[in-house]
């Protein structure tokens, strides 16, 4: 599974900075990103992980990202965003974060990513230097929009 350049015909999930970032429009994505997310999101589903809701609850309580409502405001609001889809994290997913195929660090939500990745049939949309290297290997396909 290759690092994929174009976005249009496939299933895509994000990582949580990925989210993130969407949401709070940062300018760290590149246009071109920016342009094809609109219209995927016009015409089909953006997975996110329950992984990436526990992320973002931890990120703020450590202070490392600062937001302007209440964590559980937010996320509602995010996942209420036309075209977000909150996938389950399934038994087979669990399982299969712990099978990864090749090197995979220890991380257990960048694990349960890649695995919901793999579930999905889904392009992992992160700018992490060790996510984007796994996904060179093509265990997984990967997009950088950053």
């Amino acid at each position: 599974m290759p690092l994929i350049k174009h976005l249009k015909q496939h299933t895509i999930l994000l990582d949580t900075h990925i989210w993130i970032w969407v949401m709070t429009a940062d300018p760290i994505l590149k246009s071109t990103f920016r342009k094809e997310f609109e219209a995927i999101l016009k015409t089909r589903d953006v997975l996110i992980s329950p992984i990436s809701v526990w992320e973002v609850g931890m990120l703020i309580e450590k202070k490392r990202i600062n937001i302007e409502m209440d964590v559980q405001e937010w996320v509602d609001k995010a996942l209420e965003t036309r075209g977000f889809k909150l996938v389950p994290i399934s038994a087979r997913i669990a399982i299969q974060s712990t099978r990864l195929p090749g090197i995979v660090h220890g991380d257990p939500a960048d694990r349960l990513l890649i695995a919901t990745a793999c579930e999905e049939s889904a392009v992992l949309v992160t700018c992490d230097e060790k996510l984007l290297h796994y996904g060179e290997d093509k265990l997984i396909s990967v997009h950088n929009p950053c």
